[in-house]
Parts: structure tokens; sequence; C-alpha cells
């Protein structure tokens, strides 16, 4: 028997299915079915249906535990369902893949847990939000650090920071590519400016441009956003740099540097954006407004 199809018999054995949480899942409730009904049995075979054995292995304990019974009671099997994706049996060497997970999940709330379906579309609306701003962070590559695209983004996959060397190799390969510092500072921001635009919470790989506009001098970075070529993304990019955790090694002095026309403009595009201002984020970091004259 072809292993993909071995849990077909025993759920045409099962009597009765019960299906309920693992333990740490999140997941809620508890539900038994009858499946001597026919219908009820076909529905369930279809929806376990296994398209694949990768061989891999889910390092979670998964999110619903299915436990199958025949006529008299007897445990057939024990399968657990990891992400919607893959379901975990003891007589497979690895999770199998299946042919189409969302049938199980609505097969599920069918019948009184909806829980791991809503789940499922949550995980897959962050997961597309997430590679737009990805795309969007992509698109804004400065010219020059092309070919360091993909080890910037192995940071985000590895849970790494980026290490002086990588930053050192980015930063000549910037200023061997756009020797003019304002130039420099209005690529960087707008690279800073893009993908998320999270002051804290973001993936790894969007806090390199920030990394590096910490090299750059208050002076020039202040040059930068005064250019006539400066927009909204720039300023954006600014706001996080200046709100962020442990920026820049003097970053409470850089901000009192700001000229007061240029801090109201940043002001006014982190109110926008929704950044904390006049107090400190969460993160640490804050964009005060200057202390008004006493009357």
């Amino acid at each position: 028997m072809d292993a993909t199809t071995a849990l077909v018999s025993v759920l045409q054995r099962a009597h009765v299915v019960r299906a309920g949480p693992v333990a740490g899942s999140g997941a809620e409730g508890e539900i038994r079915v009858d499946l001597t009904d026919p219908a009820e049995s076909a529905q369930l075979r279809t929806a376990m249906a296994v398209d694949s054995l990768p061989g891999l292995h889910c390092m979670c304990l998964g999110d619903v535990c299915f436990e199958l019974f025949d006529q008299d009671g007897a445990r057939l099997a024990v399968v657990v369902l990891h992400h919607g994706r893959t379901l975990r049996w003891g007589q497979w060497e690895g999770d199998a893949v299946l042919a189409e997970g969302r049938l199980l999940l609505e097969w599920l709330e069918g019948r009184g847990m909806p829980g791991p379906l809503q789940q499922f579309d949550t995980d897959r609306r962050h997961r597309q939000e997430r590679a737009a701003e990805q795309r969007t962070w992509l698109a804004a590559i400065p010219v020059g650090l092309e070919g360091a695209t993909d080890r910037i983004l192995d940071l985000s996959r590895t849970g790494s920071t980026a290490s002086p060397a990588l930053l050192a190799e980015l930063t000549d390969r910037l200023q061997l590519t756009l020797p003019d510092p304002v130039e420099r500072v209005l690529a960087l921001l707008n690279r800073y400016g893009s993908g998320s635009g999270r002051c804290s919470g973001y993936p790894l790989h969007e806090g390199v441009p920030g990394r590096l506009l910490g090299r750059v001098s208050i002076a020039d970075l202040i040059t930068g956003l005064s250019d006539s070529r400066a927009e909204e993304r720039h300023d954006a990019g600014a706001v996080r740099h200046l709100v962020g955790w442990r920026t820049r090694p003097r970053r409470k002095r850089d901000v009192a540097r700001l000229p007061e026309a240029l801090r109201a403009r940043l002001l006014a595009q982190a109110n926008r954006s929704g950044t904390p201002t006049s107090r400190p984020a969460q993160n640490g970091g804050c964009l005060p407004r200057r202390p008004q004259s006493p009357r």
C-alpha cells in the first residue's frame, strides 16, 4: 500500500472521530463526529487526503488532534494537524502534506470548530502583508547594494544581526557607487522608509539601513533632508531612524541639532504614521519637541 493512502484504510474503519486543540496551540473547543454516515466519512477522507510525504518534520506540537475510534471504542489512530498544511501520524516517518489543507479546516468549521480556519486565514494575511513589505523594501535598494541583498535578507531568516564586517562592506559599496554624501543619505533614508516602516518589531534585514545611517554624521543627515529631492518617504526613514532604539551613538544630542522647521516636518510625518514622538516609545526612542519658552 502506498504510504500516502495508508490513512485511508484507517478512516474507512473509523466510526467516531474526536477533534480537539493541542495544548498551547491557541485553538478552542472539542468536537465529536459520528462517521457511520457514509457521506460524513467520505468528506473526512477527502479532507485528509495526502499529497506527499517529503520526510520533513514540523518543530511545533501542532494545532488540532484527531482521535479515530472503531465501533467498539478502541482507538485506531491519533493524527495531528499542523498549520492547516500537514498531518502527523505515528505510521509516517515525517509529516504528510495535505492535498488541500483548507478542506480539513472547513470540515472542522462546519462541525463547530471555526478557530483553526480563522487562525489559518489570519496567518495567511500576515504572510501576504510581510511579502508586500519585503517587495517594497527590495524595490528601494540603493545602487551598489544589489549584490548583497541575499546576505541582508538572510539576517531575518537566521535571526542574526548585521556584523561589523558586513556593515563596513556595505558602507564601502555605497561610497564607491554614490560618492555624493547627500545622495547616499537620500538612498538610505528611502530604503529605511520602505518595508514595514515600524520602529520596532520589524524583520532584522530592515534594520540594516538604519545601522548604516547611524554611521552618517548628523550634519550630512540634515543636509540630505534639507535637499530639494527629499520627499515624504525620506522623512519616514528619518523618523524611523531617529525614533528607533540605539540608532545613533549620540541620538539625543543629534536630534537637538535639528533645525526647527525640519523638526516640525518630521513631527508631522511621525504623527501621520502614528509613531510615538513626544513620549519615549516602548523601544526607548523619542523625537522630542523643543521645550516651550516660559511665559
